[in-house]
């Protein structure tokens, strides 16, 4: 099952903001006909109204693939609309924060195959990475075909289980939120040692990005980086102690952090 399967029996992307854009961007310059594609939304760009892909036309009857790119407070409208494609040969991906693959079930018919997958907001540059999950009916090639759409924006992961998408909602899901705030307060540290607003705000930015790209080009872990521009008292030394505080630094309070996120997650799962 490849990019060859959804451009013959069509894919339905269910609403078109930024993430779902951002994918279809990706498929389009990929090679994917625009007629193969059909796209629901309420209120469709200019851009998107300049793709040639099908708009708020009427859906084939089986698509090889409804991708569910909605809020959530638009689910409860999005899936009577495709509610009749469950329990054939069509595949479900949802990237909607926070429903469950049993609430899909409960639309499609348990015997539908779903995946859901949790991406991040830097897929609107093609940096995102998004974890995914299939329920009992979606097979190996539905997951490989999953991955192959997803990449388009980022990189993908697998999970063991539904029940890590908590962790990965507080990690990277909700992680960028923690960046930029990172970033703020460098920003706001560098104009108390008498940068001006401007000058702070640019190294601020330019040494997160610069280091996370980093990170991710080296071979070395993250902690040997740390290292490598760590003199023996020097200034990154003095630094880091404020910084790596096991009682007060950062380490317990990213620990506290991403398991307020997680808890939330859950708790917005069972209902609360």
């Amino acid at each position: 099952m490849d990019m060859d399967f959804v451009a013959e029996r069509g894919l339905v992307l269910l609403g078109c903001g930024k993430m779902g854009s951002a994918m279809l961007q990706g498929w389009l310059s990929g090679g994917l006909p625009p007629a193969s594609v059909w796209v629901i939304d309420p209120n469709p760009t200019d851009w998107l109204q300049g793709t040639g892909v099908h708009i708020n036309a009427a859906l084939p009857e089986a698509p090889g693939i409804v991708l569910i790119a909605v809020k959530p407070q638009m689910m409860g409208e999005a899936l009577p609309a495709i509610a009749a494609m469950g329990g054939g040969g069509t595949l479900f991906v949802s990237v909607a924060a926070g429903t469950s693959i049993a609430a899909f079930e409960a639309v499609l018919g348990g015997n539908s195959p779903i995946i859901r997958a949790m991406p991040n907001t830097p897929a609107a540059v093609g940096r995102g990475i998004t974890a995914i999950v299939g329920n009992d009916h979606a097979n190996t090639a539905q997951m490989d075909l999953t991955e192959t759409l997803l990449q388009a924006v980022g990189q993908v992961v697998r999970l063991e289980g539904e029940s890590q998408m908590d962790a990965v909602t507080g990690v990277s899901g909700s992680g960028p939120a923690y960046v930029f705030h990172m970033i703020e307060c460098l920003a706001q540290a560098g104009e108390a040692q008498g940068l001006s607003p401007a000058l702070a705000m640019q190294l601020a930015q330019a040494t997160v990005a610069g280091a996370g790209a980093l990170a991710e080009a080296a071979d070395e872990t993250p902690a040997q980086l740390r290292v490598n521009v760590t003199s023996p008292n020097g200034t990154t030394q003095a630094g880091l102690e404020v910084l790596m505080d096991e009682g007060n630094g950062l380490p317990p309070l990213m620990k506290k952090t991403v398991a307020a996120a997680a808890n939330r997650s859950r708790e917005l799962r069972d209902g609360g």
